[in-house]
């Protein structure tokens, strides 16, 4: 592939992605809770994929449906998010090498890039991905902008190894660490801003991310999730600085969480 300069930098969260079992209700779903707009992509290989935008334009994830072999192979609904890489198979080495696996790749989609699906060495699932062209990912926003990912929270069970393990293969670093009841919660930086939080959730929960998207209005978004067919499984909770946060899962039971103002 030929090299050119990356608008996005290494270790930059660059786009998202729901794997789910019902495409056509789960954009419904989103369309009402977090207020993406569902479009087919057009991709004339590869199974049907959907591209997901945020009110303003801005195309910040995609969703495909699972099949009968993933379905099989124990996949289930989930966001996964993709953190760009300069390099995707030294990158799938280096996930190798300290510890974690490789599930799928790297190979190239025509068009769009070369990426791998990877796991930690707890068993998180997520993509990494060099794209084909110089254009600047929106899918991730520092600021509260409804429909875009504004912040990412790991559960693991060994935050240190977590926060090692990233910081080998995507770059972060360790940020602010704040003690809490049930252990500290760990944030990372990438290019000298906290994007995310660790944590250990307890044995009841598996090694996962989460993805909190931005929202105009939490509580009434809790109220739509639960009209939708949704769940509430924690929240609204107020964090520091004063917005709101919901845990929910969709009709299709993949887990989804919100942040924004009360």
């Amino acid at each position: 592939m030929e090299k050119h300069i990356m608008a996005n930098k290494h270790g930059d969260y660059v786009w998202y992605e729901l794997l789910t079992d019902d495409a056509q209700g789960a954009a419904e779903f989103y369309a009402d809770v977090v207020g993406l707009t569902a479009k087919e992509s057009g991709m004339s290989e590869g199974p049907p994929y959907w591209l997901l935008s945020a009110p303003d334009g801005s195309e910040v994830a995609g969703m495909m449906e699972l099949d009968d072999d993933m379905k099989a192979g124990g996949a289930r609904p989930v966001w996964l998010g993709y953190i760009g890489v300069d390099d995707v198979d030294a990158s799938a080495e280096k996930v190798k090498a300290e510890g974690g696996a490789v599930h799928i790749g790297p190979r190239d989609i025509p068009g769009v890039g070369r990426f791998a699906m990877v796991a930690d060495p707890h068993g998180a699932p997520f993509y990494i991905m060099r794209d084909s062209s110089d254009e600047k990912s929106h899918a991730y926003s520092a600021e509260n902008k409804k429909g875009h990912v504004g912040w990412h929270e790991l559960g693991t069970p060994d935050v240190d190894k977590s926060l090692a393990f990233y910081a080998a293969v995507a770059g972060w670093s360790q940020g602010e660490r704040m003690d809490m009841p049930d252990g500290p919660y760990q944030m990372f930086d990438q290019s000298g801003r906290s994007i995310g939080g660790m944590m250990d959730p307890g044995k009841s929960f598996p090694p996962v991310w989460n993805y909190y998207w931005w929202s105009d209005g939490v509580e009434a978004a809790a109220e739509r999730t639960k009209k939708a067919g949704g769940e509430i499984m924690f929240g609204p909770h107020e964090i520091p600085g004063g917005n709101v946060i919901i845990f929910g899962m969709d009709p299709q039971k993949a887990v989804f969480c919100l942040v924004g103002p009360r």
